[in-house]
């Protein structure tokens, strides 16, 4: 099986880093060109250098904005105004406790985690849909039907990326657009390894307390251990090539069966 996406665009959100940046190199090795994004620039010409050190054959632009604004949105889009491919995997997350989280912090997680997909969504759907071509890709999480109690705003947002993904892929219907949800299950990214930390204490060698952590809050996992980013990728690889034409509108788990249920 071979995944050619040769002459392809893509936009990668908050891929400077973790998931993202697996997922960025990913589609490159597969033949895309991929803009990757962050919102610091010199921190993410970096990024691009590593990326690059990866998939030296691979084609990456930087696209540097704050996809959590309006501003940042359209900044992306003047700087990458034609993909095929966008995965929105931009998303913020902390442990917060349930009665502790301010409408401030509510509407910041809607913002960043929702609203900056549903805005590139927007700007570039009706440009794939006039080519009767093009793929979107939302990162949710099992967070998003086992919504966890330490941080259930987080929860909410993966909640209604589902819903944004289905929705729009009903607006895309029967056009050779397809859009869909990846649902992440724990994953070990830099972001993660502090999560871990503050969960189960910073005295602990990793190994030690990545067994600590899915054993005393993620107990269901049935794989028993984090997900690598790069097997994340490798499922966002192949829903965006064009062997993945029949599957739109859904919500695929890369999970480590954490969720305990047949369908999501």
């Amino acid at each position: 099986m071979k995944l050619d996406l040769g002459g392809r665009t893509a936009l990668v959100t908050g891929s400077s880093q973790g998931i993202g940046a697996a997922i960025a190199v990913g589609l490159a090795r597969a033949g895309a060109r991929v803009g990757v994004n962050g919102r610091d620039a010199e921190r993410l010409e970096r990024s691009v250098g590593k990326l690059r050190a990866e998939a030296p054959d691979g084609e990456f632009v930087a696209v540097a904005a704050d996809l959590g604004t309006e501003e940042g949105a359209a900044r992306a889009v003047d700087a990458l105004p034609d993909v095929d491919i966008l995965v929105n995997n931009l998303g913020i997350f902390g442990p917060t406790p349930a009665l502790e989280i301010t409408d401030d912090e509510w509407r910041r997680y809607f913002e960043v985690n929702v609203l900056s997909a549903v805005r590139l969504i927007r700007a570039y759907l009706p440009r794939m849909t006039e080519r009767g071509w093009g793929r979107v890709l939302n990162i949710s999480s099992d967070s998003a039907v086992v919504i966890p109690a330490e941080m259930i705003h987080y929860g909410m947002s993966k909640t209604a990326l589902l819903a944004v993904s289905r929705g729009f892929a009903k607006e895309a219907a029967g056009t050779g657009v397809t859009v869909n949800s990846v649902m992440a299950g724990p994953t070990h990214t830099e972001g993660v390894e502090d999560f871990v930390h503050q969960l189960v204490g910073r005295e602990l060698p990793w190994d030690e307390a990545q067994r600590a952590f899915m054993r005393e809050h993620r107990p269901q996992s049935l794989l028993q251990r984090l997900i690598e980013p790069e097997e994340i990728a490798n499922m966002v690889v192949y829903l965006s090539s064009p062997l993945a034409s029949a599957t739109t509108g859904g919500a695929v788990r890369v999970d480590g069966g954490y969720v305990d249920a047949i369908l999501p």
